[in-house]
């Protein structure tokens, strides 16, 4: 396996002339060995590139032909160093036919040429006119360069996580595609030798094609198209390059360059290896009775170092980066989260909603969304109740803007001190008040779930939880606190994005409640259980005890999302937050996130219902099946740190 499962690829398309193989060849080396000094492992090549595809009637000329060959063999002379694995498309005639062919060199040896299988005949194209189709020609190998190759079906073997399957332009724009069906055999990178030309907002098709069949297949693409130098007669070509992985664009060509275009790429194959793992369909390859058989040849995986991994990563994976998708994404989040409340009201046939205020994000967000819920149901703001309920932590500032919220959205609003209950219990159970330890803390928050709950009955009304999902990760809420509700409408979303939704909502209000919602959003993270300072402030910061949490939202999405081990995590981060973090300050926090994650999940085997929004959830109803006392030892590496468990 290539270090941490990234494989480099490249996606050239060198300027062209037609039916010139022998400058053609000669610029393909050119780009080759630029992508060589790149180390990229698996390089494509346009369709017909050493020919060129808009040789017409010239295809039927031996001299055409023979000219290729030849040039696909001097090639391989001036490519025995190059040990990635290179796809290049040229015509090749098997006894009586042409086929469109994609030939596969490797250290300067033929080791397979796949022939293109569906052969477009309508509008512009009329390759049948020339060639075959590669399907079931009865042809298993043939001769070509001097060397006996396989010939017809092939994935690439590169490594026991790389297979490379290969098809050809037309053959991706077919209801089922060839690269399908190589998907289900176990091929994982998925080359397309291509000469697509242009039309008005054809390039778009395109590229979303390109962007879904990644995704349906769960793999990497990786595409090469013909450029400027093929467009002839009636056809312009751009050299459209593209690779993408489960449906997410990785790079993109500059299209129409006089001079041609390359781009580069890291496939992570470990990350697409842990989304088929849990795809079922992967499994029911029986079911689908697919007869097309594929042989499998072997190749060589060269190797990668992490220098030359030229990825970056997105240090808010849970948010989008475009301004107008993030909109989009809140607008349908809250929605979620509304309607999952809505029906769970209307199932328990409850027209009343309670939740308890603190004027901090998260119970700001499910404040949001309740408003949402009852909006959907015709039912009227009183009839949600806000509770606030100071206590001995509890500031000004926070109390005000949780106060100030409830009014403007016109909810019932209720106050309830819980600071003389908290010091009765204590008192019960003989805990010194002067003691502020977990004890000290856990007695406010299960005092505030007590009141909520008994309120909720005496009402007729729902509970609704506030916990969020970075919290539940951490095990970041008091056990029978805050940690139960009757409908908990945040514990899918994490707290990265809690903050951008109720800046989206802030952004959608009137001017009074938008002004209230940016001072919150302008408050420390805070469960508010310490006394404040001496001014008043907030003394107790969560991220201060913990770590950010958008670093604690990185490390937990490429942990459940793809199972990314901690050195995998630690190498994204420090590039995801380069600049702003140090790497010690990262596996320090790595650590503490690890430690919490597996001794708090005892927290998530019993959590209350809520709505699932995202590809990352710890309902153990739906998403996430652990053990309470699982070890994490080998999750823990010992970064010769000292850190906080």
């Amino acid at each position: 396996m290539t270090k941490f499962g990234f494989v480099k690829v490249a996606a050239l398309s060198p300027r062209v002339v037609v039916a010139g193989p022998e400058k053609n060849i000669k610029r393909a080396l050119e780009a080759i060995l630029r992508a060589k000094d790149e180390q990229a492992q698996i390089i494509v090549l346009p369709e017909l590139h050493i020919s060129g595809y808009t040789c017409g009637d010239l295809f039927n000329q031996d001299t055409l032909i023979c000219d290729c060959e030849r040039a696909l063999e001097w090639l391989m002379a001036k490519t025995k160093t190059v040990k990635s694995l290179i796809a290049i498309g040229l015509p090749v005639r098997v006894r009586d036919k042409l086929f469109n062919c994609a030939a596969v060199i490797q250290g300067g040896k033929l080791i397979g040429v796949v022939p293109k299988s569906f052969i477009p005949n309508y509008s512009e194209y009329y390759e049948k006119r020339w060639f075959e189709s590669g399907i079931e020609c009865g042809i298993e190998s043939i001769n070509l360069c001097g060397t006996e190759a396989p010939f017809g079906n092939l994935i690439f073997n590169m490594s026991e996580d790389v297979r490379v399957g290969i098809e050809i332009c037309e053959d991706l724009w077919v209801p089922v595609p060839p690269s399908s069906l190589m998907a289900l055999k176990g091929a994982n990178i998925i080359l397309n030798l291509s000469a697509s030309n242009e039309m008005v907002t054809k390039n778009d098709y395109r590229h979303d094609l390109v962007l879904q069949q990644s995704a349906k297949c769960i793999c990497g693409y990786v595409y090469a198209s013909a450029g400027v130098g093929e467009s002839s007669t009636d056809l312009v070509f751009s050299g459209a390059c593209s690779i993408a992985e489960n449906g997410v664009s990785l790079a993109e060509g500059k299209r129409f360059s006089q001079e041609g275009s390359s781009i580069y790429g890291c496939i992570d194959v470990q990350k697409l290896s842990a989304l088929r793992r849990t795809s079922s369909f992967f499994d029911n390859l029986q079911e689908l009775n697919i007869n097309t058989k594929y042989r499998f040849i072997d190749a060589e995986l060269p190797n990668l170092l992490v220098s030359a991994i030229t990825r970056e990563f997105n240090p808010l994976p849970f948010v989008p980066s475009d301004e107008r998708q993030r909109s989009k994404r809140c607008r349908e989040i809250i929605a979620i989260q509304a309607t999952g409340l809505a029906k769970r009201m209307s199932h328990v046939g409850s027209k009343k909603a309670i939740l308890g205020i603190s004027g901090g994000l998260d119970s700001t967000l499910a404040l949001l969304v309740t408003t949402e819920a009852m909006n959907l149901q015709g039912l009227p703001m009183k009839n949600i109740i806000s509770v606030t309920m100071p206590g001995f932590g509890t500031t000004k500032n926070t109390k005000n803007n949780a106060v100030e919220l409830a009014k403007c959205i016109g909810t019932q609003l209720e106050e309830i001190n819980i600071e003389a209950a908290c010091v009765r219990h204590m008192k019960d159970i003989g805990h010194d008040i002067k003691v502020h330890d977990i004890t000290y803390e856990n007695v406010q928050a299960r005092e505030r779930t007590q009141i909520l709950m008994d309120l909720a009955n005496k009402e007729g009304a729902l509970l609704v939880g506030t916990g969020d999902l970075s919290e539940l990760a951490l095990g970041w809420c008091t056990y029978n606190g805050d940690h139960m509700s009757m409908y908990g409408v945040n514990s899918g979303v994490p707290k990265t994005l809690v903050r951008h939704l109720v800046d989206f909502v802030s952004g959608n209000s009137d001017s009074n409640t938008s002004k209230i919602l940016k001072a919150i959003l302008d408050t420390p993270i805070s469960p508010e259980l310490l006394p404040p300072g001496e001014n008043g402030e907030i003394v107790q910061k969560t991220e201060e005890q913990l770590g950010p949490y958008e670093v604690h939202d990185f490390f937990l999405y490429h942990f459940m999302r793809y199972g990314s081990s901690p050195d995998k995590i630690i190498m994204m981060a420090e590039r995801a937050f380069k600049g702003k973090y140090t790497s010690e300050q990262l596996k320090s926090w790595l650590t503490v996130f690890m430690k919490r994650f597996f001794s708090q999940q005892f927290k998530r085997s019993c959590l209350p219902d809520g709505p699932k929004v995202g590809s990352v959830s710890l309902s153990p109803r739906g998403d996430w099946r652990m053990p309470s006392d699982a070890e994490c030892d080998a999750w823990i590496i010992e970064w010769g740190l000292k850190t906080k468990g």
